[in-house]
């Protein structure tokens, strides 16, 4: 599968995209050819490399006649796109999208998506960024589309409705759910309509997943900022990487969650283990360790999908006495693993089988069966795991 990461530690907007996307290969002819299957005129759209803070880049630049600057309601970009001869799958994206655009300004302005303009964001150049981003990524031929935690800038920026914080409100209100944070530098470094974009195409956000990196792309954003280069970059690949030996070993990206906990029956926690695992935690393991003044104390660790936080979340305040959570996000590398049940002469028994590139590496029965067996028949769960491990397996 062909996928790809940002790097938003700059932030993002919809010209930094683009540029990202043109530094990476992507023919900005192409982008513009079937940009011109939407009926919008009183643009152009150039490119040219630039440098920000001595790192090269492509600045992509949209510059618009004075008639092509007026706002626009839903109803209007509804049509648009709707009208527009470009494919099914890029209209219900760039609708998508916009929908989010005109709800978030709904939401701060507290009016209805159907009155509300977009002002500087209903115009042709929010036009051209989201609909060029969403082709340029289909030229790459990207299948999976992730992100890191988002850079917003702080400070004021002017808009149509005056000075606004940074980020924008209709900026923070599409990155809820998001993980993003402000590095110090007193600018607005990420757009509502770049915003929009990562909420309606980004999978998952997170550290580099693992992937064979073949094409990368930096683009530019509009001035220089001091210590740090002002660019996007996106690094395009694989999710796995041929090699000597045509391995093929899938990689995500998975959130630690742990705590510290010197005060609670140890009893407790096999339930607090099982609630974990029911709320679809991925492990849970508990370790040893000293606190201050010398306390002995334990260290729970759950490994979780990110969507699953705010319920593990809640399990362990509720079931434990923590009063805190530490999380980060982890990387990882995973063998293809199914499970199979298989006739032996103790009975049925549950299979789990780890592999890679339609290669068997790793077959081991369930305890759980191997305990039921052994409890039946008196044979020590070793012995029978033994006999076991000599079984045929059939193929899938």
């Amino acid at each position: 599968m062909k996928i790809a990461w940002l790097d938003c530690s700059a932030g993002v907007s919809g010209d930094m995209l683009l540029g990202a996307l043109v530094d990476a290969g992507v023919s900005l002819s192409a982008i513009k050819k079937k940009l011109s299957l939407i009926s919008i005129e009183g643009y152009t759209i150039s490119s040219k490399p630039v440098t920000r803070n001595s790192v090269a880049a492509t600045k992509v630049d949209v510059r618009l006649s004075k008639s092509s600057t007026e706002a626009r309601r839903w109803k209007d970009v509804r049509k648009l796109i709707n009208s527009s001869a470009l494919d099914k799958s890029i209209k219900e994206k760039g609708l998508a999208i916009f929908e989010m655009l005109f709800e978030a300004e709904a939401a701060v302005h507290k009016a209805s998506i159907d009155t509300v303009h977009l002002h500087e964001l209903g115009a042709v150049d929010c036009m051209v960024d989201i609909f060029g981003t969403i082709i340029g990524l289909e030229l790459l031929e990207i299948d999976k589309l992730t992100a890191s935690a988002v850079n917003t800038g702080e400070g004021t920026v002017n808009t149509a409705h005056g000075v606004m914080p940074v980020p924008a409100p209709a900026t923070i209100k599409l990155l809820q759910g998001i993980p993003c944070y402000s590095s110090g530098i007193s600018f607005e470094l990420t757009t509502p309509t770049g915003a929009a974009l990562l909420r309606g195409l980004v999978g998952s956000f997170g550290r580099m997943p693992a992937m064979c990196v073949d094409k990368v792309g930096y683009g530019a954003g509009t001035r220089e900022i001091a210590d740090m280069p002002n660019a996007l970059r996106i690094l395009a690949g694989s999710d796995y990487c041929n090699t000597e030996t045509d391995s093929k070993i899938a990689g995500d990206n998975v959130l630690v969650i742990e705590t510290n906990i010197d005060d609670m029956n140890p009893q407790y926690y096999e339930s607090v283990m099982s609630r974990l695992f029911a709320a679809g935690a991925l492990d849970v393991f508990l370790e040893n360790i000293i606190m201050k003044k010398g306390r002995p104390a334990i260290k729970l660790t759950a490994i979780i999908k990110s969507n699953d936080v705010a319920n593990i979340a809640r399990i362990l305040f509720s079931e434990t006495t923590t009063i805190g959570l530490r999380m980060h996000t982890a990387g990882r590398i995973t063998l293809d693993r199914t499970a199979i049940r298989i006739k032996t002469k103790f009975g049925i028994v549950h299979f789990k089988i780890s592999g890679h590139d339609g290669k068997t590496i790793t077959v081991t029965p369930e305890y759980d069966d191997l305990k039921a067996i052994s409890e039946k028949t008196g044979i020590p769960v070793k012995t029978i795991a033994a006999r076991l491990s000599r079984i045929s397996i059939p193929k899938a």
